[in-house]
């Protein structure tokens, strides 16, 4: 190895980090420098590109986190100061999980992903597992969000049905499973990486929950191209540096009506001659997806 290299984080824990360079993994520290710097976000992630240097012809040291294109962060959970909760650094697209069965499809934390990856710029995709569970009625939300420009798609990492268009989806990309514990990620993972055998947890049957089954946040190469990233399920999930009056940027069917309201402050909540309400009341806008909307706006810090 060179003495100053470039290279992408494929796993990071206290201290360390692995690194890809030229198809070969080299565990990393982190300069003690770096470590020292204030900063409110995390200093290294998965999917970050990182200068690396060999300080004595053995020893790895991360020098220098290069600027990230895209991210996938949340308000890290608690009550303490505000700092971000980078998941994966440079996203292409979020493959938004979910199953029919258990865990329960919860709609407004699949709202809370969409937002955060309309604000950050990253494409998301809705996978729902366990699809040979699928009832009589199940699907009728598929037609909200596909109406809105999200594709939906249905696999199952027990039968096999729809991987094949999900591997499709993944090629050449850089993307991440993010939902809820228990749904079936590191399942989906296995079929895609055979051989991985990412640890799967079950459904507590008391809560209807998913137990974590990653403990630690890892990006792999796909063979067919492009990186994919495993991370812990999610129970909290809260926006980061979203300001409140772009939120309504961040629900497309919601977009196309805000230049049309009465005011130019309009929250689109109690005002007069809103064309977004409007829209509400005529059908033209999913009422949940509304609901969704003026809730996060209430979590939402101004």
């Amino acid at each position: 190895m060179s003495e100053l290299v470039q290279g992408l984080v494929v796993c990071a824990t206290a201290g360390f980090v692995d690194v890809l360079i030229d198809d070969e993994v080299i565990q990393c520290r982190i300069r003690g420098r770096l470590k020292k710097e204030p900063r409110d976000t995390d200093l290294c992630v998965i999917g970050d590109r990182v200068v690396v240097s060999q300080v004595d012809g053995q020893t790895c040291v991360v020098t220098e986190v290069l600027p990230r294109r895209t991210r996938f962060s949340r308000r890290q959970p608690g009550r303490g100061p505000g700092k971000e909760d980078v998941l994966v650094a440079n996203l292409d697209q979020l493959l938004i999980t979910f199953s029919y069965g258990r865990p329960r499809f919860n709609a407004r934390l699949l709202d809370r992903f969409l937002v955060i990856a309309e604000h950050q710029c990253v494409r998301p995709i809705i996978v729902m597992n366990k699809a040979d569970l699928e009832q009589p009625g199940d699907s009728s939300w598929h037609n909200t969000y596909e109406s809105i420009g999200y594709p939906v798609l249905n696999v199952s990492a027990g039968t096999g049905e729809g991987l094949g268009v999900l591997r499709d989806a993944l090629r050449g990309k850089i993307s991440a499973f993010v939902g809820p514990s228990g749904v079936g990620k590191s399942s989906l993972i296995n079929q895609v990486l055979p051989g991985l055998e990412l640890g799967v947890a079950s459904v507590s049957e008391h809560h209807g929950k998913g137990r974590h089954a990653t403990r630690v946040a890892s990006l792999y190469a796909l063979p067919q191209g492009g990186f994919l990233a495993d991370t812990p399920g999610i129970r909290e999930l809260a926006t980061w540096a979203l300001p409140i009056d772009e939120l309504d940027r961040c629900f497309p069917e919601l977009t196309r009506y805000r230049t049309e309201c009465t005011f130019r402050s309009c929250t689109h909540t109690h005002e007069p001659q809103c064309a977004v309400i409007d829209a509400v009341h005529r059908g033209a806008i999913d009422r949940n997806r509304y609901e969704s909307y003026v809730r996060l706006r209430e979590d939402t810090p101004a």
